[in-house]
């Protein structure tokens, strides 16, 4: 076995774990750094992976940085801790760390920042003999910066810049580090109405996340699609009196990547080899526009490349919130399906969440997936320190 079998075979392991074992009928939306993908926090975790209109925290970096400017508090940071995939294999999990600073007249803007790190342990690489040769650590990373403002009482915009880096490199010459940049633009919505005797409120929200630059692990000579995103979401929340409050929430996505094409009977090897160099050689915002419509099985197919997540999350006197929620992505797409469960607890300065997945799909390794995070409100520990 070379050294460049090796490195395919690290990087096959990889996109391996974090994709479900996919039936011949399956058409998935091949894409790189998957970990863009993941729910970093407890609380979007513990609804279903939601958060593009779910009430503003320290959280929204991932989810909706345009929410930031609602947020009560002046500032803060959080830590978030996910074994991931941990009843297939050990040593896979993601750390995450966000923070958001408001300033200007009225707190109307905000700065916030993210970092990502997410780590596939320790690989090991045989030689060309087949024996070991030595271990690797393959991760992804990315860090971003966003800037959000209140654009008038009840909306807020958000562009987020984003730097990316995959490094499955095996030690030889064929695999090399891969480096990207990206944009998200985001908006969010928040205003109140009467519902029955209660004052409810309406979020809505956006974002087209990673709009940028392909990647590729080769040195340039084959480049792959980052995870491009649009999500949409709409949420209620709805008090019950001073100390019980009620939210529901929706969240839908669709991956802004071109639909790679399916073999046809009778086609030439050579023929469908030509067809997915072409696929790879789209550019990355041509194949943004490309992916609403050029699914082999038409507009019911398009359909199909929509997932969903569906939360509740009930909380008391502010401090102790329960939730749940459910994600679905169609069985032909990946078919990652699965009830979350979530539970936290929030002081003057600090907010701890919680959250679980169970899978409702056989053999489904994110099954029993955990996420602990760790919020720290500004505000909140200069009340208590000094």
């Amino acid at each position: 076995m070379s050294r460049i079998r090796g490195s395919v075979l690290v990087f096959m392991f990889i996109v391996g774990l974090i994709t479900p074992t996919l039936a011949q009928d399956y058409n998935p939306l091949p894409v790189a750094m998957p970990s863009l993908q993941i729910a970093p926090d407890a609380r979007g975790g513990g609804m279903g992976d939601i958060g593009a209109s779910s009430m503003p925290d320290v959280y929204s970096q991932h989810w909706n940085a345009a929410k930031y400017p609602f947020i009560g508090s002046e500032g803060g940071f959080a830590f978030s801790y996910t074994p991931w995939l941990s009843k297939l294999v050990g040593g896979i999990h993601m750390l995450y760390a966000s923070g958001y600073r408001k300033f200007g007249t009225g707190d109307a803007n905000a700065i916030s920042a993210s970092l990502r790190y997410f780590t596939l342990g320790s690989v090991d690489v045989p030689d060309p003999s087949g024996k070991f040769w030595q271990s690797v650590g393959p991760h992804e990373l990315a860090l971003d910066v966003a800037y959000s403002r209140n654009l008038s009482e009840t909306f807020s915009g958000a562009v987020t810049m984003r730097y990316i880096r995959a490094d499955y490199s095996t030690g030889d010459d064929e695999t090399t580090p891969g480096n990207a940049f990206a944009v998200d633009i985001a908006g969010y919505n928040e205003s109140y109405f009467h519902l029955g005797r209660s004052e409810a409120l309406l979020g809505l929200g956006f974002n087209f996340s990673n709009i940028g630059t392909k990647i590729s692990y080769d040195g340039g000579t084959t480049s792959m699609f980052l995870p491009a995103n649009m999500r949409i979401g709409a949420s209620l929340g709805y008090p019950f009196d001073t100390k019980n409050t009620l939210s529901l929430s929706l969240d839908l996505n669709k991956l802004l990547v071109p639909t790679p094409p399916l073999p046809i009977e009778g086609e030439a090897g050579e023929e469908t080899e030509q067809r997915m160099r072409d696929y790879y050689n789209i550019s990355s915002i041509g194949g943004a526009f490309q992916s609403f419509g050029d699914a082999p099985g038409g507009f019911k197919e398009e359909l199909q490349e929509i997932m969903w997540s569906a939360g509740v999350e009930y909380t008391y006197d502010n401090q102790f919130s329960l939730r749940t929620g459910y994600h679905h992505e169609n069985e032909y797409k990946g078919n990652r399906r699965y009830m979350a469960f979530g539970a936290g607890f929030r002081s003057r300065g600090f907010q701890v969440d919680a959250a679980y997945l169970v899978s409702v799909t056989q053999s489904n390794p994110m099954d029993q997936t955990l996420r602990v995070s760790l919020g720290f409100d500004i505000d909140g520990l200069r009340t208590l320190f000094f």
